[in-house]
């Protein structure tokens, strides 16, 4: 007789003996620590449990949040002895969940591991929140504040070899980035390790370096929190989470892009703290500020902000928004995406992939019976045409346009096939703006200025003869001030940013030559009697009150550009602006709210930010 040997179901059976072992050994252990006994293969798991501790966690503390209800969770853990474990229980304690422990097998704690697989990380996918302690982000706020102690408490916290170090890191890095008020956080990989940097104040500043494997687990938690499917690699993803800080959210734009050591990461802060600024403490040279507030009181017209991403246009957008607020206004925006909420404001964002575009959506909002619309951007000529129109018809609309200048919106405005016969008779004032880095306080130090810099200034004032704005300069001035750097600073000799603008009204002047199809040096010769500055007049003024210096001015703003200095007669004439369209300067006196600029060394420009609350006790400036 031959016997058949089936090694396949020996194993199994050898297995499925190993496993009832196990189960009757946990039940025993289970009873010894007063604890319930719970075979997860045979009790239905809650998803939306799983999503508290993210899988990787999950594993190296061998748990399983199973069920939720409310702020009851259950947790089925392998052993109540391990150090892990219980720091992650405490972690959701101290969140506030109220937490009923059981006993389990490893094998079936697994089956409810399996079951991460199942959840869903689409883009839709309800952001997540970052739930930190209100103790422990005022502890590490106040540790933070210099990037040398951020340093320190990630280099303390790698050392950590317990699973929560990573939520510990998280709650460094934004603590870190909160104290320092920097906008975004960047994370990227190299072939060894990874590269934490901040952007203060516009520029980025590397804090530290970690190991890969910690990355991992980052990047791992901050796609969970994000809403981003953590299976996607090769694809470039976007999405958000909150910080929960002082009964405060905090919104964190996630974006992550593939690249040769992994997927790196950029997270953009939005405090609503620091889009909060009073239109006084954006920096506008008097007669625009004035030339502001006269065109946003009107009921209808098109006000238009230019320049590149991070130049503070958003800013400056809500700014007008919150001036021209009141019961009595409808105001509508469109927005790719909304990056902060106004209360009173109806905010809707642009979903094209829905085929809710800008054009779309501004032709929805017209609809709704609104006073002021505005516009995130003006992409297409469809969008540009709907906005004119929607500003001869009686509405004031604000929005942005991708252009380097001032001068440069009228003509991108015909190259999207807007007619010029109505263009310049909806916009009210065409403006660019860039963000410059203002000097610190403590520590800026008085220089004379050098021969290679007096040019700018000789050609400052030949070029600015009659603007209001030299009243305040009867003689030349010799020193200006240049960045140091101290502990207050980082080390870097400026805190805080403010803008540097230019603008040009839509008189009949510039609308005379803009039909006849102009280059911007030509629209710019027209603007001229309007005496309004442009970005490198109003950075070299702020020079000369102490409040930037040469060397940011440089960084930010073209100093080559041709100058406008009228070299005889026939270019000044032949450009003359008919003044009836502008109101006088005396009939545009408006309360400013604030002191004007000053030329003493102790008063600075105001600067962003610096009004509102912040999260450090002492006073700062806000980075947009």
């Amino acid at each position: 007789m031959t016997i058949h040997f089936d090694e396949d179901k020996q194993n199994q059976r050898i297995k499925t003996l190993l496993s009832d072992e196990e189960e009757k050994s946990i039940q025993l252990l289970s009873e010894r620590y007063g604890l319930s006994y719970i075979d997860l293969t045979r009790v239905p798991i809650n998803t939306d449990g799983l999503r508290l501790i993210v899988e990787p966690e999950a594993r190296q503390n061998k748990l399983a949040v199973f069920d939720i209800v409310g702020k009851r969770i259950s947790i089925a853990i392998h052993s109540p002895q391990n150090q892990d474990t219980i720091a992650s229980i405490r972690t959701l304690q101290a969140k506030g969940y109220e937490t009923i422990i059981y006993m389990a097998s490893m094998h079936s704690i697994e089956k409810a591991w399996d079951r991460y697989k199942d959840l869903s990380f689409a883009f839709e996918t309800e952001a997540g929140s970052l739930d930190i302690s209100n103790e422990e982000i005022e502890t590490l706020i106040d540790k933070a504040k210099k990037l040398p102690d951020i340093s320190v408490l990630i280099n303390e916290a790698l050392t950590i070899k317990k699973s929560h170090k990573v939520s510990r890191l998280m709650a460094i890095i934004m603590a870190g980035g909160l104290a320092t008020k920097s906008s975004d956080i960047h994370i990227e990989p190299e072939a060894e390790y990874a590269r934490l940097r901040y952007r203060l104040d516009g520029v980025l500043v590397e804090v530290v370096k970690f190991d890969m494997e910690t990355f991992r687990l980052m990047l791992s938690r901050l796609k969970l929190l994000s809403g981003l499917k953590l299976n996607l690699k090769e694809s470039a993803q976007d999405g958000r989470f909150t910080v929960k800080i002082y009964m405060n959210d905090i919104e964190i734009r996630t974006s992550t892009v593939p690249g040769s050591y992994g997927e790196a990461v950029v997270m953009r802060i939005l405090n609503p703290k620091s889009i909060s600024v009073p239109i006084e403490d954006l920096g506008f040279p008097p007669r625009l500020f004035k030339i502001l507030m006269t065109e946003i009181a009107r009921p209808n017209g098109l006000i238009l902000t230019t320049g590149p991403t991070g130049s503070g246009k958003t800013t400056t957008l809500y700014s007008f928004l919150r001036k021209s607020q009141s019961p009595e206004m409808k105001i509508i925006t469109i927005e790719d995406p909304i990056e902060y909420h106004l209360e009173g404001v109806v905010q809707t964002q642009v979903e094209e992939k829905k085929g809710y575009t800008f054009e779309s959506g501004l032709r929805a909002a017209l609809r709704q019976d609104p006073d002021i619309i505005m516009v995130g951007e003006i992409r297409d000529g469809e969008t540009a045409s709907t906005a004119i129109q929607a500003a001869l018809t009686g509405h004031l609309v604000f929005s942005t346009l991708h252009t380097n200048n001032a001068a440069g919106t009228f003509t991108r405005l015909v190259d999207l096939g807007v007619d010029p016969k109505v263009l310049t008779s909806s916009i009210r004032v065409a403006m660019a703006q860039r963000l410059i880095r203002t000097l610190c306080k403590e520590c800026k130090k008085k220089v004379p200025i050098s021969k290679e810099k007096q040019p700018y200034i000789d050609e400052l004032f030949a070029s600015m003869v009659g603007y209001e704005e030299m009243a305040e300069f009867p003689t030349i001035p010799t020193e200006v001030y240049e960045a140091v750097g101290c502990d207050v600073c980082n080390k870097t000799g400026y805190k805080g940013r403010i803008g540097v603008y230019e603008a040009i009204l839509a008189d009949k002047n510039i609308e005379n030559i803009v039909r006849e199809n102009p280059s911007e040096r030509e629209i710019k010769l027209a603007a001229l009697p309007q005496k309004i500055l442009n970005m490198k007049q109003d950075g070299l003024i702020k020079i000369l009150k102490g409040v930037t210096s040469f060397d940011e001015l440089e960084r930010v703003v073209d100093m080559a550009e041709e100058s406008l200095i009228p070299k005889n007669t026939n270019e000044t004439t032949s450009n003359t602006m008919d003044m009836s369209t502008l109101p006088p300067l005396e009939d545009l006196s408006v309360d400013l709210g604030v002191d004007s600029l000053s030329t003493s060394e102790e008063n600075n420009a105001p600067t962003i930010g610096s009004s509102t609350e912040n999260l450090n006790t002492e006073s700062t400036n806000t980075t947009v």
